[in-house]
């Protein structure tokens, strides 16, 4: 009859340490006996558990000390010493030893001398720096005198291992979070899985595994792609952040030796995440290149972009974004039944924002009341009365949601701006006004025209929306900017190019593609003013700097002809840029200098009604040769000498304010301009 055949792995385990431990207590009892006669008579004669060789034998898997000592090599007498420290844990008996054998050893703990004298197997490198003990940290030195008496001490991770229960170090969990399979993957994403599944080395002996690379910009999409994977590997799954991992070389040299005693004991993936590593840390780059050379254990890797320079075999899988229709499978699903009344809601939606499987649950679950808990088809199925009374309500949420959602990171590069400005308040000629209305169209129907039209098929090249605003400063560029993003409902993005523009080579391509990547997820608007700084003329080779210099431009067009959203490039100076740059602009608004009638409107409107104002005379304010940014300023300059006398605006106020902003832009206050304000 099998021993085992009634007994749970944690039973039969418990029994073969048992009797494991019973031998090692019987052995050093023998050994104290004949050292002291008489001192501990009764241990030599104690017996192991009867059925407990037969147990061992047949258990599956093995028993955890044995699979322990397997793993990392243990000889006999390595075993031994283990169990030794791990007795003193698990058993008071091994304490009644150890103080018995204090009196000849010096320590009421288990010595690396004691076991010299007491196991017939002995041999002095045990306790070599190379060896297990000391390599794997399978047990610590206490302070000493010498290395031989030293009380040894077991891993706490290695006694808990012994034991059967399910741990892990302090040192490693503190670090790292476990990452769980989806309950739902995406069909490209399975497929991806299923090819890397394929192509890595599994259990085949190859070491080390070669590094997996899993580049893009959806972080959520590489975190299911290595879920699944290691899943498909039968593996556990643990991502640590790049800016997590120690950067001192000692401390990142034992959190690789732990990782890999982890993985073997319990074998489990590691997904080391660089998406947020900028090139700038020095220290973070040092450190991951030195743990991808190093480690030897299966390591999956996020990047933005593939990392090139590896001494180590490596495998590189693009992780795009979820498709157009899997996105609308995934909308459907979350709304439930509700997604038959918002059909248009859910083309709109996939057409302007990019989102994975958790923000369109999130962004449901937020839309239609229910916090962050992600609504079940049972839950909409309640609410599609409530739906299909407020259709437009839960439409809007949704982008305002969706719109909240997949603001992009973009410290110290951008600076959102929160579009005011309405078409009203726009004051351009009509031409120009219509160029802008046929901006919005593109950006609305671009989904419509290159997905369900096809055009998209021909090649991504040429897909993206730019336009170019030319025209003097204050003539309402930035304005038109606000209401292109007020009409359309998205976030407007002013890039500060002093943080873009770098001199040193390759940075300025590198904010250039933060900038991008962080805005593709909802195709903000990005509003790159006054891009004469950046986009000029592309120079003449004379130099390496020329060179770098035309190769940024060169990124700057590809990566604007690539971008799903709307890019607008303000200047004064249009003819400053490059006749090959504005050949890929697909539109081109000129700004002109407002002339009388239009300065006369501008004045009209600049005042908020609650403004108190008195006996302005708005023929001779439009004689004055201000653009509309200048005519703003001088409008706010007035009201503030106002407030400040406690009077309403009047023209004094005003011609005061126009001389201050005059002086400031350097420019002559004509007589003829003045004349009759006050």
């Amino acid at each position: 009859m099998n021993p085992t055949a009634e007994l749970s792995w944690e039973t039969a385990n418990r029994a073969c340490l048992t009797a494991a431990l019973a031998e090692v207590r019987a052995t050093l009892a023998a050994f104290i006996t004949a050292k002291r006669d008489g001192s501990i008579s009764s241990a030599s004669t104690e017996t192991p558990e009867q059925n407990a060789p037969e147990i061992e034998t047949a258990m599956q898997p093995a028993s955890a000390i044995d699979t322990l000592c397997a793993t990392f090599g243990l000889t006999s007498f390595e075993r031994k010493v283990l169990l030794m420290c791990a007795g003193l844990e698990l058993d008071s008996r091994f304490a009644d030893l150890y103080r018995a054998a204090s009196r000849e050893f010096g320590h009421a703990l288990p010595t690396f001398s004691l076991a010299l004298a007491a196991f017939d197997d002995a041999h002095w490198s045990a306790l070599l720096p190379s060896r297990p003990f000391r390599y794997w940290h399978l047990l610590e030195l206490m302070t000493g005198d010498a290395l031989t008496t030293s009380p040894l001490h077991i891993n706490e991770r290695i006694l808990h291992y012994l034991t059967g229960a399910a741990s892990m170090d302090e040192r490693l969990r503190c670090l790292t979070e476990a990452v769980a399979p989806p309950a739902v993957l995406l069909p490209s994403y399975r497929s991806l899985a299923e090819r890397i599944t394929a192509h890595w080395p599994n259990g085949n002996g190859q070491l080390p595994w070669p590094v997996v690379q899993l580049f893009g910009a959806e972080r959520s999409g590489k975190r299911a792609v290595a879920a699944a994977v290691s899943a498909g590997l039968g593996f556990r799954l643990r991502a640590i952040s790049a800016a997590a991992a120690p950067r001192a070389t000692a401390e990142l040299d034992l959190f690789i030796r732990l990782w890999e005693r982890e993985a073997a004991l319990n074998p489990t993936v590691l997904l080391l995440e660089c998406d947020e590593l900028e090139p700038p840390d020095s220290a973070g780059e040092s450190a991951v290149n030195r743990l991808l050379e190093t480690m030897r254990s299966p390591v999956l890797v996020s990047v933005r972009e593939r990392r090139r320079h590896l001494e180590r075999p490596f495998m590189c899988f693009d992780v795009p974004r979820p498709t157009m229709s899997e996105q609308r499978q995934l909308w459907r699903e979350a709304l439930g039944d509700n997604a038959s009344l918002l059909n248009e809601t859910v083309d709109a939606l996939v057409g302007q924002f990019s989102l994975g499987p958790q923000k369109i649950d999130a962004a449901v679950a937020q839309a239609l009341g229910s916090g962050n808990k992600p609504v079940t088809a049972h839950e909409t199925n309640g609410l599609a009365a409530r739906v299909s009374g407020d259709k437009q309500e839960l439409s809007t949420s949704l982008w305002e949601t969706c719109r909240i959602q997949a603001q992009p990171e973009l410290a110290g590069l951008a600076q959102r701006i929160q579009p005011a400005a309405e078409w009203g308040d726009l004051i351009l000629p009509e031409t120009e006004k219509q160029l802008l209305r046929q901006i919005a169209v593109h950006v609305r129907h671009r989904s419509k025209v290159y997905q369900s039209w096809g055009f998209a098929a021909k090649g991504a090249r040429g897909l993206g929306i730019s336009a170019l605003f030319a025209g003097p400063s204050g003539t309402g560029k930035t304005m038109a900017g606000e209401v292109l993003a007020n009409e359309l409902r998205l976030d407007l993005y002013r890039i500060d190019l002093s943080q873009v523009i770098s001199k040193y080579i390759g940075e300025t391509e590198k904010n250039l593609r933060r900038v991008f990547d962080a805005a593709e997820e909802g195709a903000a608007i990005l509003l790159f003013d006054e891009a004469d700084a950046l986009f000029g003329k592309r120079s003449e080779v004379k130099d390496s700097h020329d060179r770098y210099a035309n190769i940024e431009v060169s990124y700057l067009l590809q990566r604007m002809e690539l971008y799903r959203g709307l890019a607008i490039l303000t200047t004064n100076r249009k003819e400053a840029l490059d006749p090959a740059f504005l050949r890929r602009i697909r539109f081109v608004v000129e700004f002109p200098f407002p002339q009388a009638a239009q300065r006369a409107e501008i004045w009209r409107r600049v005042f908020p009604r609650e403004t108190p104002t008195e006996d302005l005379c708005i023929e001779r304010l439009a004689r004055l040769n201000a653009a509309g940014g200048h005519i703003r300023n001088i409008a706010i300059g007035a009201a503030f000498l106002a407030a400040d006398s406690g009077e309403p605006v009047r023209m004094s106020h005003l011609l005061a304010a126009a001389r201050t902003e005059f002086l400031k832009i350097e420019l002559p206050l004509s007589a003829v301009e003045i004349a009759g304000w006050v």
